[in-house]
């Protein structure tokens, strides 16, 4: 039985996408996996049919308290789980865990999702057997420490997307900022929604606490939805011929793997400007254009949708013959954690 723990702030996504692979590889009764970090993203969760074991981080004002008492949660997690190997996807849960991974011996891999790095990531790497990159750019932030690039693991559904050819009639729109809205993107949809529903289908995660404000509206070119599992949203993105959304790093990744033309509003005070280098990835692939959030409001808005359909079949001519590193990500994952199980 191979063991092993992973650990991440909110990377769910992430880590099921190597999980599945894992699962492909060994099979489900091959490996036992846990996961520490935000439990919401996880608890619960089955992939192929394998269950979870799910611990929590803590939870806490102070840093130093954060730090203290996540590494000794951490120790007895370890000591619980004794896995041959860690796996980091960053944020500050992680750090305590790759501390105490590194004390007992457990190699130590770190995958970093985004162009910038994050404190607690660069803070890993002086514990870490190895460092995998999901964008070359990245590689600047590590001197000369071990690093090789693989791209973002992206969910397996995700993948059989297959890209458009034919914009729909009447084209689709698909509104998300993540998984759970983004309160920002509806404060400029909603002046403009009328005009958009009577020319085009409007799909629209408005987040939980906006839901009320669109669920009044009745319309058979619109649909919102307050929250979509990101185990279901490969739904959507088959219905969808554009996307407006934030830059996330895993958005980023699945558009650029379905080849949804896309609008990218990036989060301005993202930690390190990751969002807007996560946009600059999907522009320069071809797939997105950029919309600053102090430009954004509905007029400007409906201006940018309706030029990305007006130049719909062009970008689609441009980026048809392109492939994403990040489809095989997970499998490259997988093949360098396979070095260190038994």
């Amino acid at each position: 039985m191979k063991k092993i723990l992973l650990t991440g702030g909110h990377a769910a996504t992430t880590a099921i996408s190597v999980i599945e692979e894992l699962i492909r590889k060994y099979g489900k009764d091959g490996i036992d996996i846990a996961w520490i970090g935000s439990r919401f993203a996880l608890e619960g969760k089955k992939v192929d049919g394998l269950e979870l074991k799910v611990f929590s981080e803590i939870k806490a004002k102070s840093y130093f308290l954060k730090l203290s008492v996540g590494f000794t949660q951490a120790v007895y997690y370890i000591l619980k789980i004794r896995p041959e190997v860690t796996l980091s996807f960053g944020g500050f849960a992680a750090f305590p865990v790759v501390f105490a991974s590194w004390l007992f011996g457990i190699p130590v891999l770190i995958h970093e999702q985004t162009s910038s790095v994050g404190l607690a990531n660069k803070l890993s790497t002086y514990f870490a057997e190895e460092i995998l990159l999901a964008r070359a750019e990245s590689t600047r932030h590590f001197g000369n420490k071990k690093t090789e690039v693989v791209g973002n693991p992206v969910m397996t559904q995700i993948c059989e997307v297959e890209p458009k050819k034919v914009l729909g009639n009447p084209p689709v729109i698909f509104v998300m900022g993540g998984s759970r809205g983004s309160e920002r993107i509806n404060d400029a949809i909603f002046p403009v929604l009328s005009k958009l529903i009577e020319k085009y289908q409007v799909i629209h995660i408005t987040g939980e606490s906006d839901f009320k404000r669109f669920e009044r509206i009745k319309n058979k070119n619109y649909r919102a939805f307050s929250f979509v599992s990101p185990m279901q949203i490969d739904n959507l993105y088959r219905e969808s011929d554009i996307v407006v959304s934030r830059s996330g790093a895993n958005t980023v990744a699945e558009l650029m793997i379905v080849k949804r033309p896309a609008i990218l509003i990036p989060i301005p005070w993202s930690h390190l400007n990751e969002q807007e280098e996560n946009a600059k990835s999907a522009r320069d692939f071809g797939v997105a254009r950029i919309l600053k959030q102090e430009d954004l409001f509905g007029e400007r808005l409906l201006t940018e949708i309706e030029q990305i359909i007006k130049d719909w079949d062009e970008i689609i001519s441009k980026v048809k013959s392109k492939c994403s590193d990040d489809i095989s990500a997970s499998s490259k994952v997988v093949d360098i954690l396979a070095k260190y199980l038994k």
